[in-house]
């Protein structure tokens, strides 16, 4: 396994676990943390697994690297430097997961945004402070955010400063379940155990059906077609019927 500089990286059959890692900097996003993470993504599109997104140190990621973004100029706005990294996690073709403990703030609040689900601790705080630095949260926030919590609770967010606590996020739907600190990353794994009793195809096609763009019955019976001629779906309905499966 290449050595990574931000993330730890642990690769399992059925998932690959990823921990950012920059204590110095609160786990804030920078450019080699994206290229690395682009690393994880060109190996699970190559080989479909789960993804276990969390921070260490009790901190998820405390935003981008603020003297990288300093740095940048409308060239690298168009390029889409962690937009481009976070629409790749969104499109990942297994479920993804983030373990939030601490700060998600900013990029690190996107990233959080671009998985398919969310536990969190009771530190967990989310927000999106771009606004007080004199740039917009591009990566994802204006829109993403919006969809999971609705229009009025995402301009709270993105144009009052408003941050969500852990209860703010769980009530309004942003996380599935508040766990303490201490549970979180095994009641992770446990949400991850309870997909892999699931096809792994029917995943795939689930997400990417969830995920199409404005929805549409012919893109449900296209995929269903393909599920209904597998093997698996033989096999698992047969031992449901034969009554080994409940």
């Amino acid at each position: 396994m290449t050595p990574h500089a931000t993330i730890a990286v642990e690769e399992l059959d059925d998932r690959v676990v990823v921990t950012l890692r920059r204590p110095e900097a609160r786990n804030a996003i920078n450019a080699a943390m994206i290229r690395e993470l682009h690393e994880v993504c060109a190996g699970l599109e190559e080989n479909p697994r789960l993804l276990l997104l969390t921070g260490a140190g009790g901190v998820f990621a405390a935003g981008a690297d603020i003297a990288e973004l300093r740095a940048r100029g409308r060239d690298q706005a168009l390029q889409g430097i962690n937009s481009r990294l976070f629409d790749r996690i969104a499109r990942l073709p297994m479920p993804t997961v983030a373990a939030v403990d601490g700060y998600a703030l900013g990029g690190g609040a996107e990233l959080a945004y671009a998985c398919d689900i969310r536990l969190a601790s009771p530190a967990a705080t989310f927000g999106n402070p771009e606004p007080g630095l004199g740039i917009l949260a591009a990566a994802g926030a204006t829109w993403r955010l919006r969809d999971l919590v609705g229009a009025s609770v995402a301009k709270q967010v993105l144009l009052a400063g408003r941050r969500l606590t852990a209860e703010d996020a769980w009530r309004l739907g942003l996380v599935a379940e508040v766990v303490p600190a201490d549970d979180l990353l095994k009641r992770a794994h446990a949400l991850l155990d309870r997909m892999t009793r699931s096809s792994a195809l029917a995943l795939r096609l689930t997400k990417l059906v969830t995920d199409a763009p404005g929805g549409h019955p012919v893109t449900d019976d296209l995929a269903q077609a393909i599920l209904f001629e597998s093997q698996e779906k033989h096999t698992r309905m047969d031992a449901f019927l034969s009554g080994e499966r409940s």
